[in-house]
């Protein structure tokens, strides 16, 4: 069943690509452009800290903290997951010659916030090479481990990848830096409304992710945890009034987190009306919702490996609502013959799906994504294109 027609996509055009920027509902929108038109109708009242814009985040706050299961307290807000890795990185005191260590299957923006922050202290940056294909989720745990030292000092990694679509173990990967006293930030961006975040389960030192990825919120809105033990350093990427503010009541990091100058503050505020939409969709609410994207993707993913005449690449254990196929392009002109054959599926057969350079430089992937609005027959004409 399609839930399509709650989203104002395109109808024309088949849309598999939630995981770039995800897809805001009619009444999600419809939510959001009221609270726009009340910022508008009294800015002031509407704005300022002190009178109504605190106690509306904090409501947000404790719906956001029940989802992942975590503290309040250890909430703050910021625009997406690239700037919640950014607050981190450019808070951390990194000495010469520690290291921070990335993946190959990493987000291109964060891995290159990484590689500012330790260029700027002198510290190393090492990337984790993870094969792909893959076939069990002890390959990523044990490459981390091996890539562990007496100078590693964070280990950035997703819970979801971006380019690959892989679910990483991440609960065990954390564990086994808590023994190494190695931090661990999490680059969770795909994972609420994908699959279930327990923070306090995971106990992860940071964790960021998006608000209008899976869960379908206005552009610009995400969430940043922070363990009590860090809160006292992490400092926002906008230094601007929470700073010296003199209220006793808020922790700091709260009080700068909570604002950063002037913003829109409505792609935050309209969080709980897109997660009560979500829960309204199937009779099981989220989980239920999160279970029938997961098995199309699965389906998916087998559909679209058939079509290429491979093995699917990653087993059914580490995928979600996203998933990649390696295409077979090779050689001196691979990016050439992927971007021609990406323009063709949008200009020729109305398809949107990105393509990316994999892992390793040489491969390409093709990679979708599943959500209410999404059907098979979608896959199916995609996989006849191919």
């Amino acid at each position: 069943m399609s839930f399509s027609h709650h989203w104002r996509l395109n109808p024309n055009i088949d849309y598999l690509n939630h995981g770039s920027f995800g897809a805001a509902p009619r009444v999600v929108l419809d939510a959001q452009r009221a609270l726009t038109e009340s910022l508008e109708r009294d800015p002031i009242r509407f704005l300022a800290p002190e009178r109504e814009l605190i106690p509306k985040l904090d409501r947000v706050r404790a719906r956001i903290a029940e989802l992942v299961n975590a503290s309040a307290e250890s909430i703050g807000f910021v625009r997406n997951a690239t700037d919640g890795v950014n607050a981190v990185l450019r808070s951390m005191d990194l000495q010469k010659d520690e290291e921070v260590l990335i993946t190959n299957h990493g987000y291109n923006a964060c891995n290159n916030a990484v590689r500012f922050a330790t260029e700027r202290s002198h510290a190393h940056t090492r990337t984790i090479d993870i094969p792909f294909p893959i076939e069990h989720e002890d390959q990523v745990v044990c490459c981390v481990e091996n890539a562990f030292n007496e100078q590693t000092k964070l280990l950035v990694i997703d819970h979801v990848t971006s380019p690959t679509g892989l679910v990483f173990p991440i609960k065990r990967i954390i564990e086994l830096a808590r023994k190494r006293d190695i931090r661990v930030l999490v680059d969770g961006a795909h994972a609420p409304g994908m699959i279930a975040v327990d923070l306090e389960h995971l106990q992860p030192d940071y964790y960021t992710a998006n608000h209008h990825k899976w869960l379908c919120a206005p552009k610009a809105s995400g969430f940043l945890y922070v363990d009590t033990r860090w809160q006292n350093e992490v400092r926002p990427t906008v230094i601007s009034h929470g700073a010296n503010c003199s209220s006793t009541k808020r922790s700091r990091f709260l009080k700068e987190f909570d604002w950063v100058g002037t913003y829109d503050p409505t792609p935050i505020l309209s969080v709980p009306y897109a997660i009560d939409f979500l829960e309204g969709l199937m009779p099981g609410g989220l989980q239920e919702l999160m279970q029938r994207n997961r098995e199309h993707t699965l389906r998916a993913q087998q559909i679209l490996a058939d079509s290429l005449k491979i093995e699917p690449p990653a087993p059914a254990t580490m995928i979600g609502s996203l998933a990649s196929v390696p295409l077979p392009f090779h050689g001196g002109g691979a990016e050439e013959d992927a971007l021609r054959f990406q323009r063709s599926l949008y200009d020729e057969h109305r398809i949107e799906v990105p393509i990316f350079r994999g892992p390793s430089s040489n491969s390409w992937l093709l990679r979708i994504s599943i959500q209410a609005y999404n059907d098979i027959s979608q896959i199916e004409r995609l996989a006849n294109v191919m």
